[in-house]
């Protein structure tokens, strides 16, 4: 699959599952949702290696590294944002995770010793400006009280751990594991941990039976997690992190699209402006020359 499909998929993927999360937030321990999203992932994907008879066998270091991924990737990082999303808007949660993008840059100058060009540099600060454009009206009233401060920490939170599992991604790298395998045994142990961090707290084990959990549960499962994080953490090793992490910023576009068709967003000049904004940024960021270069 080409480079330029991946990116589109993981784009329109991941902005329509902030919608899909609203139905996980009521009647289930965020972190028994977190674990019920990624083993129902893990064992698509597991049926997926054995139906295709994937090698599934790794070594210890392999598996202590997975484990670092599941924990950051597929756990921690989801647990913090479904808890900011109860005290913050959607689209608050989508903004602050955008900042994932400089936060890898950042990490990555730090612990690769990865060059930050000007074309970078300039692409993401123009798509972040367009994501404060887009969601402004949000921003200008941004309350202090208590709750609003602990979602946004939450978030904050969240967004590390995020980042801390995208580097251990790319540094997966240097043991050959196939993404497929990776995410399989990845997921799994994120799942693990999620049930783990709920059982260490105390929280009753519960399930939600309306259709609206089931639906959203499945969809954040299969295209949310399997198809999406397969597309992610290939563009990783096709393109790098920075330019990958770029669809993260593009995202809370596709979300804002799906909430006027279904939550009856109103457009105003500023969310206009901030679609100009992102599409000027994906063009210093991913142009056509880079994308050749990757297919």
């Amino acid at each position: 699959m080409s480079t330029s499909v991946l990116y589109t998929l993981c784009v329109l993927i991941w902005g329509s599952t902030w919608f899909a999360i609203e139905y996980q937030l009521e009647g289930v321990a965020h972190e028994y949702s977190s674990f019920y999203r990624f083993a129902l992932a893990a064992i698509l994907l597991w049926v997926y290696c054995i139906f295709k008879k994937l090698p599934l066998k790794f070594g210890l270091v392999q598996h202590v590294w997975l484990v670092l991924l599941g924990t950051c990737m597929f756990s921690l990082n989801y647990i913090l944002l479904y808890k900011a999303q109860v005290f913050l808007s959607s689209a608050m949660a989508s903004v602050i995770f955008s900042s994932v993008l400089i936060v890898n840059i950042i990490n990555s100058r730090i612990f690769f010793k990865t060059p930050i060009t000007a074309r970078v540099a300039i692409g993401s600060a123009l798509g972040l400006v367009g994501m404060v454009l887009i969601f402004w009206d949000e921003l200008s009233h941004f309350s202090l009280e208590n709750t609003t401060v602990f979602g946004l920490t939450l978030a904050i939170m969240g967004v590390l751990a995020a980042s801390i599992g995208n580097l251990v991604s790319v540094q997966t790298q240097k043991y050959d594991l196939p993404v497929i395998q990776m995410n399989a045994f990845g997921m799994a142990y994120g799942a693990l941990v999620s049930l783990l961090v709920g059982l260490v707290q105390g929280k009753t084990i519960s399930y939600n039976l309306s259709l609206s959990y089931n639906i959203s549960l499945v969809y954040l499962a299969l295209f949310g997690s399997v198809f999406a994080f397969g597309c992610y953490l290939t563009l990783l090793r096709r393109i790098g992190v920075h330019k990958a992490s770029y669809a993260v910023v593009l995202f809370p576009a596709v979300a804002l699209i799906i909430s006027t068709l279904f939550e009856d967003f109103q457009w105003t000049w500023s969310v206009a402006l901030g679609i100009l904004f992102i599409a000027a940024g994906n063009v210093f960021v991913i142009n056509r020359r880079d994308l050749s270069k990757a297919q």
